[in-house]
C-alpha cells in the first residue's frame, strides 16, 4: 500500500512540475533557488566573518594582557630603580649632615678644651676662697 501511495505522490508531483514548465513556474523556481543559493552563501559568510571577529577579539585579548604583564614589569623596574635612587640620595645627605653634625661636636669640644684650664683655675678659687 505504501509503494502505491508513493506512485501516486510521484505522479502528482510529476504533473505538478510538468504544470509549473508549462506556466513558466521554472523561471519563478529558479530565481527562488538562486536567492536560496545567496542567501545560503551570505550566511556561511557571516559565519566566517564572526568565527573571524571572534578569533581577532580572542587575539586582541591576548595581546592587551601581555602588554598589561609587560607593563607592570617594566613599571616595577622602574619603580624600583626610582627608589633606589632616592634612597642613595637620601644616604648621601644623611652623611652630609653626620659629616656636619661630626664638625660641630669636634668644634665645641675643641671650645670646651681650651676652656678646661679657665675652668680649673675657677673652681678651685671658688673651692679655696669658701
Amino acid at each position: 500500500m505504501n509503494r502505491r501511495v508513493d506512485e501516486c505522490s510521484d505522479n502528482l508531483y510529476r504533473g505538478y512540475l510538468k504544470r509549473e514548465e508549462d506556466s513558466g513556474m521554472t523561471e519563478e523556481k529558479s530565481l527562488l533557488k538562486k536567492i536560496r543559493e545567496k542567501e545560503l552563501e551570505m550566511s556561511i559568510k557571516v559565519d566566517q566573518a564572526r568565527i573571524e571577529a571572534d578569533e581577532a577579539l580572542e587575539r586582541a585579548k591576548k595581546e592587551s594582557l601581555a602588554l598589561i604583564a609587560a607593563s607592570e614589569v617594566k613599571g616595577k623596574k622602574e619603580a624600583d630603580e626610582f627608589f633606589q635612587s632616592e634612597l642613595e640620595k637620601i644616604k648621601a645627605e644623611v652623611d652630609k649632615v653626620r659629616a656636619q653634625v661630626r664638625k660641630e661636636v669636634q668644634a665645641v669640644r675643641e671650645k670646651g678644651e681650651k676652656n678646661v684650664p679657665q675652668a680649673v683655675e675657677r673652681i678651685i678659687a671658688i673651692v679655696l676662697s669658701g
